[in-house]
């Protein structure tokens, strides 16, 4: 019934999503812990009203110009979609066919290995330094058809600079180099600058994470128009609703109340990280609203459990080079307090006392 690639593939798993009466600190998924802005939720209202019966804009116009506003970047530049994740499908049906190749550093977002599986492209991993420093001159090297790289990385939430980006951009002048700056709103840089010299970078934005819109689903995409126009072809004819729409026009349009929140979670992530190496884990610096704690050596994956009996999910990835590790997102202070109550007896109880001093 499927095409061969189909049959052998592994679906992509997000994150656990508890069911309505399950009562869980969700630390899984990196969702923002604060509300959307008011004027979201006013917008929603608004758009919820006999219109509903009629098709959304096909460009997003709305929801673009409040793009263009906010990063300075033409409308004709941007394409709106069904968060990034769709972004992502879009760029891989549009760039690979079978046999085609995609380049991307390990461990990164696994969605990246499923969309290609879907395409039957040939996805070429190069590993990440301990540091997680991108191999930079490798995928140089590679010249794959299309090129990724996750910056803040998930899972380590470590910011590749911009001007490293721009290096490769060079080297691949006439492939797509995708930057996923899905978390780049927690970070000290951004790669947009870049557009104005490489005609072959996508950059990915999504309005999942610091604008706590996960729910909602909007992300967005900026390229130079031959890209955007090349990308039309293989979007969906009415991707977004009315609603989602109006409620991320709304949004883009206050930045401050993003801002704000990104300040509460980014204060939040540096007393976690001091709090996590302080209890012996190593935790590469963040620049995203999560964290990484591995213990080298150890199988987190009792941990993750214990924690969850807990009543806290976090991420555990079981593959080799992550087993070693938990992703904790970053939630409100209480949240973490409840998280680091239940943490330090589980580590005491699965591998002994493993405190150091910081620094």
């Amino acid at each position: 019934m499927f095409r061969p690639s189909i049959n052998r593939m592994v679906a992509y798993t997000p994150g656990e999503q508890p069911r309505a009466h399950e009562r869980f600190i969700k630390l899984n998924t990196n969702e923002n812990p604060y509300p959307p802005s008011p004027k979201v939720r006013r917008a929603v209202a608004k758009a919820a009203d006999a219109t509903l019966r009629l098709y959304p804009a096909p460009r997003a116009d709305q929801f673009v110009a409040g793009a263009s506003k906010l990063y300075g970047v033409p409308s004709e530049m941007i394409l709106a979609g069904n968060g990034s994740d769709e972004l992502l499908a879009m760029i891989f049906r549009a760039t690979l066919g079978p046999g085609d190749k995609v380049a991307y550093p390990t461990p990164t977002y696994s969605l990246y290995d499923t969309l290609a599986a879907v395409q039957d492209a040939k996805v070429l991993h190069f590993p990440f330094g301990r540091d997680f420093a991108v191999p930079l001159a490798a995928l140089g090297r590679a010249r794959a058809r299309l090129t990724i790289v996750c910056s803040p990385n998930s899972p380590s939430g470590t910011l590749t600079p911009a001007r490293s980006l721009a290096i490769l951009a060079g080297q691949l002048r006439g492939r797509l180099l995708v930057i996923d700056e899905a978390y780049v709103d927690f970070a000290s840089d951004n790669s947009l600058r870049l557009l104005k010299n490489h005609k072959n970078v996508v950059i990915l934005r999504t309005l999942s994470k610091a604008y706590s819109l996960a729910g909602m689903r909007l992300g967005l995409a900026l390229a130079h128009r031959e890209v955007i126009e090349g990308l039309l072809k293989v979007k969906d004819s009415y991707n977004l609703s009315r609603i989602a729409l109006a409620g991320g026009a709304a949004a883009l349009g206050d930045p401050a109340w993003m801002r704000r929140n990104v300040e509460r979670v980014k204060k939040t992530r540096a007393l976690t990280e001091a709090r996590l190496r302080k209890m012996g884990f190593e935790v590469p610096p963040s620049e995203a609203n999560f964290v990484l704690a591995r213990m080298p050596g150890r199988d987190m994956g009792p941990v993750a459990r214990g924690l969850r009996r807990a009543g806290i999910l976090v991420r555990y990835f079981a593959t080799p080079v992550l087993r070693d590790a938990i992703r904790i997102s970053i939630g409100t202070p209480a949240e973490m307090a409840a998280l680091f109550r239940a943490l330090d007896p589980i580590v005491r109880s699965e591998f002994g006392s493993m405190r150091r001093r910081s620094g």
